[in-house]
């Protein structure tokens, strides 16, 4: 895994009253400076980026919600943006499997 900053967030605002929100800060070159998301029964629950392309992003988060976690690990992973080796979805793939491995120890 690269050196990411993988933690389990605050409670912030989220829909629905959740109160578990995992946070992950890309250390990777991306505009996305932070992802803020909650997995509920193997499904993306919520996620948020904070930074980056507002609108295309917004829009992908709202397209994922109700996915699931694999489902979007498959089409999303590996993803660049321009001449960079990442992107921020890719960015939110990493987290995704960061919270797997850690739901599985």
């Amino acid at each position: 895994m690269d050196n990411a900053q993988y933690q389990t967030a605050p409670m912030v605002s989220v829909p629905r009253g959740r109160t578990k929100v995992e946070h992950y800060v890309p250390e990777a070159d991306v505009c996305t400076k932070e992802i803020d998301f909650v997995v509920d029964n193997g499904s993306i629950d919520y996620v948020n980026f904070c930074g980056g392309c507002e609108g295309n992003l917004k829009a992908i988060a709202s397209m994922i919600e109700g996915m699931n976690v694999d489902f979007v690990l498959d089409r999303f992973s590996g993803i660049t943006c321009g001449s960079k080796s990442t992107s921020c979805m890719d960015q939110f793939c990493h987290a995704l499997q960061e919270y797997k491995a850690k739901q599985q120890s």
